[in-house]
C-alpha cells in the first residue's frame, strides 16, 4: 500500500516537474497552459486548464484506494526544445530527483507527515491557481467593459466627428450660397447703376436740349422786348420833346406876364415903405429937435433913461441873490450827481405821480422774477439785494432805523445799478454822488456834507444816498497825502452818521475796501461783495444788451416833433446769431465786467452799421468778439505790468 502511493507520489512530482518545464517553455504571457490539453481545447479558459493540470494527481489516489482505473490517456506529442530531454520531449531529471526525494522520504522515520505536508501544499496550490483563475475572469470582464467603453468612445467621437464635418459642409454650402447671391446682387447692383447712369445721361442730354430752345426762344423774345422798348422809347422821347417844348413856350409867356405882376407890386410896397419910414424920421427928428430945444424937456428924458437903466440893473441882481437865497434853502445840493427827486421840491410832480403810477400797476410783474430790471447777478447775491430791499421797505413801514451798506468789487459789476434798483423796489428816494467830488471843494467842503445831509433828510419817503468811489475821501485819516480839508469833510459824514437813522440809507461803493478808515467801517451794517459774472450772467448780458443795442436799436424815441424833423436811423438785421453762437461768446469772455460786456455790444453795433448792408451775421459777430477778448487780455497785461514795475 505504501509503495503505491510512494509510486503515485513520484508519477505526481514528476508530472509537476514537467509542468513547470512546460511552463517555463510554452508562456507568453501571465497565464500557463496544460500541455496535456489537446490543440483543439480554448486557451481563453484557465478552468478547464487547472482541471486538466490537476488530473494526473487523481490515479494514485484512485489507486491507493484500491478502485479501478482506467489508466491516464498518453501524452501528446511534443516538440524537444531541449536538448537533455528524449526525443518524446519528456525530461528524466525531474523524475530522477522525484526518486531520490521519495527514498529520502521513506527512508525518513516522518514520511507519513512529509506525505501529509505535501498534499497540504498541493491542495494550497490548487486553491492558489482557482484565485488566479477568479482573477483572470474578472481581469477579462474589465478589459471586456474598457473594450465597450473604448469601442463607444470611439464610436461617439466618429458621430461627433461626422455631425462636425456635416455641419462645416453645410456652413461651406451656406457660405457658397451666399456669396453667389452677393455676387448676383453686385452684378445686379451695377447693372442698375449703369442703367441708372444711362438714363440721367439720356435726361441730361433732353435738359441740355430743352435748356438750349429755351434760350434760343428767350433770347429771340429779348431781342423783341428790345426792339420794342427801343420803339417805346423813341416814341415817348419824341412826345416829351414836343411837349417840353410846348409847356415852354406857355412858360416862356406866363413868365412875362408874372415878371411884369411882380415888377408892379414890388414898385407898390417899395412906395409904401418909403413914405412909412420917411414919416417915422420925420416924427423921430421932430421930437429930438423939440427936446433939444427945450432944456426941461431934455432933462426929463436923460433921468427917465438913467433911472430905466438902474431899475433894470437893480432888478437883475436882486434876482439873482434872490434865486441864490431860494436855491440854497430849496435846491438840491452841488454834490448830487443824479437823483431821483427834482432839482426842486416843485418839479417833476407830474413825472413821478406817473412814475408812482407805473411802479404800482407792475407790482405784479415786479414779482415775476425780474425784479431788478437791466440788472443781472449772481443769483445768491441777487436773492441778497431783494431780501435787503424788502427788509428796507418793511424798517420804512415800522419806522425802524435804516442798515448802512457797502458794496465793493472789481469795476463795472453793476454796483451803481443795483443800488438804484434797490431804492426803486424799496420804494426810497435815490441820489448819487461820488468821492472825487470832495477833495476840490476845499474848506467848503464841510459845508457842503451838512447841506447834503439837511437835504437828504427832507425826503418823506426816505432816501437812499449813494457815494461811488468812497475810498477818494473816506480813506484812513493817518495817510500823509490827506489834506486837512478832507479830513474835515470825513469828521463831518462821521458826524452825520454817528447814529443810526430813520431817514437815510448810507452806502457806499468802492474797488478798495481795505482803504477805508476804520470808523467808516464801523458805520457799515450789510457788506455785499459784487464779483465778475459767471459764464451764465455772461450769457444773460450778452442776450439783454443784443436785444438792446441791436434788435432794438431802431426803436424810436417818445416825442413826435422830434422824431418828424429826426432821420430815421437804419434797421439791423440778423442773420443766423443763435443762442449757441452767445454762449460760446460768453465762454470766450472770461474776466469781462458788465460795462465790458456792454461796451462789447456797443463795438458790435458799431461794427454792423460800419458794413456795406447793415446785416448782423455770425462772421461779423465772431470777429468783434475776438477783437475785444485780445483787447482785454492786452490790457490785462499791461495793468500787470504796470504793477510789476511800481
Amino acid at each position: 500500500m505504501a509503495k503505491t502511493y510512494a509510486l503515485g507520489l513520484i508519477t505526481a512530482v514528476a508530472a509537476s516537474a514537467s509542468l513547470s518545464k512546460n511552463n517555463c517553455a510554452y508562456a507568453d504571457g501571465p497565464f500557463s497552459f496544460s500541455p496535456f490539453s489537446t490543440p483543439s481545447s480554448n486557451a481563453s479558459q484557465p478552468s478547464s486548464s487547472s482541471s486538466k493540470q490537476s488530473a494526473p494527481s487523481n490515479p494514485p489516489s484512485s489507486s491507493l484506494t484500491g478502485d479501478a482505473a482506467e489508466p491516464p490517456p498518453p501524452p501528446p506529442k511534443v516538440r524537444n526544445d531541449h536538448p537533455r530531454t528524449t526525443s518524446a520531449g519528456f525530461d528524466p531529471e525531474p523524475l530522477e530527483r522525484g526518486v531520490q526525494a521519495l527514498e529520502k522520504i521513506s527512508q525518513s522515520s516522518s514520511a507519513k507527515q512529509v506525505l501529509e505536508a505535501i498534499k497540504k501544499q498541493e491542495e494550497t496550490r490548487q486553491v492558489e491557481l482557482n484565485a488566479k483563475a477568479a482573477e483572470y475572469n474578472a481581469l477579462k470582464a474589465q478589459f471586456e467593459t474598457e473594450r465597450q467603453r473604448v469601442i463607444y468612445d470611439e464610436q461617439k467621437k466618429l458621430a461627433q466627428h461626422q455631425a462636425q464635418t456635416k455641419s462645416q459642409m453645410a456652413r461651406y454650402e451656406d457660405e457658397l450660397a451666399r456669396k453667389r447671391m452677393q455676387a448676383e446682387n453686385e452684378y445686379h447692383r451695377s447693372r442698375n447703376q449703369e442703367l441708372v447712369k444711362l438714363q440721367e445721361e439720356s435726361s441730361i442730354r433732353q435738359e441740355q436740349a430743352r435748356r438750349a430752345t429755351e434760350e434760343q426762344i428767350q433770347a429771340q423774345r429779348r431781342q423783341t422786348e428790345r426792339e420794342k422798348a427801343e420803339i417805346e422809347r423813341e416814341t415817348i422821347r419824341v412826345r416829351a420833346i414836343a411837349e417840353a417844348e410846348g409847356r415852354a413856350h406857355e412858360a416862356k409867356l406866363a413868365e412875362d406876364v408874372n415878371r411884369r405882376i411882380l415888377i408892379d407890386r414890388a414898385n407898390a410896397e417899395r412906395e409904401k415903405w418909403v413914405s412909412a419910414i420917411n414919416t417915422t424920421f420925420d416924427h423921430i427928428g421932430g421930437g429930438l429937435k423939440a427936446i433939444l430945444t427945450d432944456q426941461n424937456k431934455l432933462v426929463v428924458a436923460v433921468g427917465g433913461v438913467t433911472a430905466l437903466a438902474a431899475g433894470v440893473y437893480t432888478t437883475r441882481e436882486g434876482a439873482k441873490v434872490i434865486w441864490s437865497y431860494v436855491d440854497r434853502i430849496l435846491g438840491q445840493p452841488s454834490l448830487i450827481r443824479e437823483s431821483s427827486k427834482g432839482k426842486y421840491p416843485w418839479s417833476g410832480l407830474f413825472s413821478r405821480s406817473i412814475g408812482t403810477l407805473s411802479r404800482g400797476g407792475n407790482k405784479g410783474h415786479t414779482k415775476d422774477g425780474k425784479a431788478f430790471g437791466d440788472v443781472i447777478l449772481h443769483p445768491s447775491l441777487q436773492r441778497r439785494i431783494e431780501h435787503l430791499a424788502n427788509a428796507t421797505t418793511n424798517t420804512k413801514s415800522h419806522q425802524a432805523p435804516f442798515r448802512n451798506m457797502l458794496f465793493y468789487g472789481p469795476p463795472g459789476t453793476g454796483k451803481t445799478m443795483a443800488a438804484r434798483e434797490m431804492a426803486r423796489k424799496s420804494g426810497l428816494d435815490y441820489a448819487l454822488m461820488t468821492g472825487g467830488d470832495v477833495a476840490p471843494l476845499g474848506p467848503q467842503a464841510v459845508t457842503k456834507i451838512h447841506e447834503l445831509f439837511d437835504w437828504a433828510k427832507k425826503s418823506r419817503q426816505g432816501l437812499l444816498l449813494f457815494i461811488d468811489e468812497a475810498d477818494a475821501f473816506l480813506c484812513e485819516r493817518n495817510k500823509t497825502y490827506m489834506s486837512e480839508a478832507q479830513r474835515s469833510a470825513l469828521n463831518a459824514l462821521l458826524f452825520r452818521t454817528g447814529d443810526q437813522s430813520k431817514d437815510i440809507v448810507l452806502a457806499l461803493a468802492t474797488n478798495r475796501p481795505g482803504d477805508l478808515d476804520s470808523a467808516v467801517a464801523d458805520r457799515i451794517d450789510e457788506v455785499l461783495e459784487f464779483p465778475l459774472p459767471g459764464e451764465e450772467e455772461r450769457f444773460k448780458l450778452l442776450k439783454l444788451y443784443l436785444d438792446k443795442y441791436i434788435a432794438q436799436s431802431e426803436t424810436r424815441k417818445p416825442g413826435w416833433f422830434r422824431n418828424l424833423f429826426k432821420r430815421q436811423p437804419q434797421k439791423i438785421e440778423m442773420k443766423g446769431l443763435t443762442d449757441d453762437m452767445l454762449k460760446e461768446a460768453a465762454a470766450k469772455t472770461d474776466g469781462f465786467s458788465g460795462r465790458e460786456i456792454a461796451k462789447l455790444m456797443a463795438s458790435v453795433q458799431a461794427a454792423v452799421y460800419g458794413s456795406e448792408n447793415c446785416v448782423l451775421d455770425p462772421s461779423l459777430f465772431r470777429e468783434v468778439v475776438d477783437y475785444k477778448v485780445a483787447e482785454h487780455q492786452q490790457r490785462r497785461k499791461l495793468a500787470a505790468g504796470d504793477k510789476g514795475s511800481v
